[in-house]
């Protein structure tokens, strides 16, 4: 079996239909530490309330907007919400096409895997470089990436979070005329602060000198980062100008034997820009499937 193959392989048997839990009778102290992470930020342990109203705002009209965006504020200050009761499957949840409300990451146990896999890889082979994630949320996933660097001791690497931390940003049509149809600017509920992001990695006691925080457009501060090398580059940007700036300023730091993980292949703006970067720089790496939006692809 080629090494690409025996990759896709163990992310298959890791995750199946569902998530299969790890044995404590044979498992050591890091692997269940790492799998209850994976479960805990995924919030599979429990069941989800359901879908956050804020992601409907951007369909209501103009001037009901503000009143909705000060009530939901308002609420918050209160811990408390408002959700959309949504009769979902919890395969769905294990494949991240559920939008969670107190979950910190949305991608599903199956991308989650993905990431550990990538990580433990590159650690097991030394393949040299930092982790990054442009694009986070609530911080899930790199909250996930400084676990597993803990769970194995690791103290020279960093994890890259790299967010505007105020949503999307709109539509660059004259440049990026690919966007033009995009609407994630409007939404609301991706717009996560980095203090509450900071805030989500201290919980869980992962908040140190290894995690370095990047504010801003990525067209602004991903090309001047202090970044050496990678070797894991996650992609989670929806648009094609945040994919192709993502991919223009960091894809050459990633080593040989590094990961690229895109998170939003099935967005048609996100997928045409992966595609075009691969032709124009003549990546021939096998574009893996993680499930139905997820990919990822080996650097040889």
């Amino acid at each position: 079996m080629s090494e690409q193959n025996a990759i896709k392989q163990r992310v298959a048997d890791l995750t199946g239909s569902d998530d299969k839990a790890v044995d404590a009778r044979t498992a050591d102290p890091a692997q269940l530490y790492v799998d209850l992470m994976r479960k805990t930020l995924s919030f599979a342990l429990w069941k989800d309330p359901g879908v956050p109203v804020e992601t409907l705002f951007y369909r209501l009209p103009l001037i009901l907007r503000p009143v909705a965006r000060l009530a939901s504020s308002c609420l918050r200050r209160l811990n408390l919400g408002l959700v959309c009761c949504v009769n979902y499957r919890e395969h769905d949840r294990q494949i991240g096409k559920v939008l969670p409300s107190l979950a910190d990451t949305m991608i599903g146990m199956r991308r989650l895997i993905n990431i550990q896999t990538c990580v433990e890889t590159v650690l097991k082979e030394n393949v040299p470089g930092d982790l990054i994630e442009t694009g986070v949320w609530r911080g899930g996933c790199c909250i996930f990436m400084r676990a597993i660097l803990a769970a194995h001791g690791v103290r020279d690497r960093r994890v890259f979070a790299a967010d505007s931390f105020k949503g999307l940003p709109d539509p660059n049509v004259q440049q990026y005329p690919q966007d033009k149809d995009c609407p994630w600017h409007k939404e609301d509920y991706l717009a996560v602060s980095q203090e509450e992001v900071a805030a989500n990695f201290k919980k869980y006691g992962l908040l140190d000198e290894q995690v370095v925080f990047l504010k801003g457009w990525f067209k602004d501060t991903l090309a001047v980062a202090p970044i050496q090398q990678l070797a894991v580059l996650r992609l989670d940007g929806d648009m094609y100008e945040s994919t192709m700036e993502a991919l223009n300023a960091l894809y050459h730091k990633l080593s040989k034997g590094g990961f690229c993980i895109i998170d939003d292949y099935d967005c048609v703006e996100c997928k045409a820009a992966v595609e075009e970067f691969r032709t124009r720089h003549g990546i021939q790496s096998p574009l893996m499937e993680i499930d139905w939006t997820g990919r990822f692809w080996r650097k040889e």
